[in-house]
């Protein structure tokens, strides 16, 4: 069998594969049932929802706890939490899903690979968690209606590292009429459409409504 490992992080500990690997062999098997993936991607989902949702973790500093918004099928949320339990053990992610069948997928990956992780079976509007230091969020809204949701869960030192395809500029220029923020914006290692934004200091640069 071929040797499977992260491009991104080629020197990521057989232990750490296997916990990845065991964690596709769940999504795989629960699939069918609730959707997690698209099938089409199911062949391919080491690299468009394994390679994808690692690529993010160590772009900043990680503190004590992580908030993963929509989770869904566990991408990035799970993913960073099976590559932190070998380098930042501390570190808490919170999954957040409102979906209650996904919730219940998502507690028994935290079961099986014993993960540092809560599963909030909520919308993200009524969570509450205070000293974030990390929110990712992949595939949920347009950035404006996205730092809505999550203001409440940002603080002067929370870093939002947000997934986005190719339409990243034109919702970087909308959100940045109500929202004052700073972001650099990282190349997608897994498309050649994609960045990862990485948005610090927000704060509403105007009244909303």
């Amino acid at each position: 069998m071929k040797k499977r490992s992260l491009k991104c992080f080629p020197d990521v500990s057989r232990e750490t594969i296997k916990q990845l690997e065991d964690y596709v062999a769940l999504v795989i098997k629960w699939n069918p049932v609730i959707n997690l993936v698209a099938k089409g991607d199911v062949a391919d989902i080491w690299s468009r929802h394994i390679e994808d949702s690692a690529q993010i973790v160590f772009l900043t500093d990680i503190g004590s706890l992580w908030v993963d918004v929509g989770s869904g099928g566990g991408f990035p949320g799970v993913v960073a939490a099976i590559l932190l339990k070998a380098t930042s053990p501390l570190t808490k992610v919170i999954l957040v899903e409102s979906d209650a069948r996904k919730a219940v997928f998502l507690r028994q990956v935290v079961l099986e690979l014993d993960l540092n992780c809560e599963v909030q079976n909520k919308r993200v509007e009524v969570v509450s968690v205070q000293a974030v230091s990390i929110v990712s969020v992949r595939a949920v809204a347009a950035l404006p209606k996205l730092l809505k949701l999550v203001e409440h869960l940002t603080e002067k030192n929370t870093v939002c590292l947000i997934m986005k395809g190719k339409n990243f500029s034109q919702e970087l220029k909308l959100a940045r009429d109500t929202w004052s923020f700073d972001c650099d914006v990282v190349q997608s290692k897994t498309s050649a459409d994609g960045a990862i934004l990485v948005i610090r200091n927000v704060y509403r640069a105007k009244k909303q409504t």
